[in-house]
């Protein structure tokens, strides 16, 4: 009996881990047009794999200090060529999600 119950602990293991789940990985931009991100000597992603947040886009928020108007301001949030940057590997590991920028 004990030898089945590890049978079928090895198999919902194997299943697990082929679904490939979220993962945290880093990476190195080498390029913005077309973006491209090194994870490792081996494996570069392209931009059709790459989605990106507003923590790593330039873009604009509409503001007001307290009783003032509001006004449009741009923030420059946007990737440059060596900035390191914090992905999620998302279920399937066929696309990442670019979330952060480290702060160096």
């Amino acid at each position: 009996m004990e030898d089945i119950l590890k049978e079928i602990q090895k198999l919902v293991l194997g299943v697990i881990n082929a679904q490939k789940l979220t993962t945290v990985v880093y990476g190195t931009v080498l390029s913005i047009n077309p973006l491209e991100v090194q994870i490792d000597q081996k494996l570069t992603l392209r931009e059709e794999h790459l989605k990106l947040t507003r923590a790593v886009m330039d873009h604009e928020v509409e503001m007001s200090v307290i009783g003032g108007t509001k006004q449009i301001y741009k923030v420059y949030n946007g990737l440059k060529q060596g900035d390191k940057v914090t992905m999620f590997r998302v279920h399937g590991g066929q696309q990442f999600l670019i979330i952060d920028k480290e702060v160096v």
